[in-house]
């Protein structure tokens, strides 16, 4: 099995569960980008093998995808940011769109993959934030870079699915995720990572959009939905090119509720709303229909948005005070895989 971007937040969770899990698996992608990192904090002995390219080099990740030789493509490699989107608009088209077609052009000249996610995001819906859930027929669209960038993203796969994935053999669907949660993000301009770094050094947390209403998630409950797309496309049984992945519409809450809950599992912390009169628009209000994923793949968020937000500042604040990264994801994800079996 193969993960692209296994150097970042979600990249870093996954290869560490998939080699739990027994996978042997190989990671693609540019080094870390943020100091700490959850991929360099886990520790070598639990890294798994790979090759630190850009897969805006068609050349060098052609090469290293046919050395892995893997049956399996969960591609999360992209520039993942809203505001670094508008900072590095044409570096941003050029990783998540034209990356994904030599993903996917790598993907079919292996000779051995056989099913493909491609992981994008919940924001490549035309959002008028008139507050409807986004089921996975809904029109695509983003008004910034990053969101308009995942659209492009998404309409690229389709048309390679239609154009060459079937005629190959290859079976290949989209994972639009809502806003994920868990400790060991570090990137910048993410409600709780924001809130962790401003909070371990006794600072108050500035709120940009208290009102912003997203569908949050623990890290944990998309990746388990990318593995079981995956193993639906492997065996034949995935009825959809797209699905969302995200809690159920009631459970969707605002930025100010998260922190509300945050604050709970973070004794003295302080919030101020300041929001810049300068900052790049962001979509107020995005809700998402998950309901294909839960009727044809079985997938259902399994925690709490209380259960979700407890356990990540908890991670933080543990890592904080010297706990180890790996032993930290390790108890979640076996608290996550007993709720699972249940």
């Amino acid at each position: 099995m193969l993960v692209t971007g296994h150097t970042g937040f979600k990249g870093a969770w996954l290869t560490l569960w998939l080699q739990r899990l027994g996978a042997l698996v190989g990671g693609i992608a540019l080094p870390p980008e943020t100091s700490p990192s959850l991929h360099a904090a886990l520790g070598p002995n639990r890294l798994c093998p790979e090759h630190l390219i850009d897969i805006r080099e068609p050349a060098s990740l052609v090469a290293a995808v046919h050395e892995f030789a893997p049956e399996i493509v969960l591609h999360l490699a992209a520039q993942a940011l809203v505001f670094r989107g508008y900072r590095e608009p044409v570096a941003t088209f050029a990783t998540n769109v034209m990356g994904t077609a030599h993903v996917l052009e790598a993907a079919r000249s292996s000779g051995s993959v056989r099913a493909v996610v491609v992981v994008t995001s919940d924001k490549v819906y035309a959002n008028a934030e008139r507050g409807d859930p986004f089921s996975e027929e809904a029109p695509l669209g983003g008004h910034d870079p990053y969101a308009a960038s995942k659209a492009a993203c998404e309409i690229l796969t389709h048309a390679w699915n239609a154009s060459f994935m079937r005629a190959s053999g290859i079976a290949l669907a989209t994972a639009r995720a809502g806003n994920v949660i868990g400790g060991g993000d570090w990137a910048e301009n993410r409600l709780l990572p924001d809130a962790a770094r401003a909070w371990s050094q006794g600072l108050e947390l500035t709120l940009r959009r208290p009102d912003a209403v997203r569908p949050w998630q623990h890290v944990l409950e998309p990746l388990w939905a990318y593995l079981w797309l995956a193993q639906a496309l492997y065996e034949g049984r995935a009825g959809h090119e797209s699905y969302n992945f995200g809690p159920s519409a009631a459970a969707q809450a605002s930025v100010g509720e998260v922190i509300l809950l945050a604050q709970g599992a973070w004794p003295g912390a302080m919030v101020r709303v300041d929001p810049p009169p300068d900052a790049p628009a962001e979509s107020g209000l995005l809700r998402l229909d998950a309901t294909r994923a839960a009727r044809d793949l079985g997938v259902t968020s399994r925690w709490s948005l209380e259960e979700a937000v407890t356990r990540t500042m908890g991670w933080y604040r543990a890592f904080a005070h010297g706990e180890s990264a790996a032993a930290l994801c390790e108890v979640d994800i076996l608290d996550y895989e007993r709720l699972l079996a249940q």
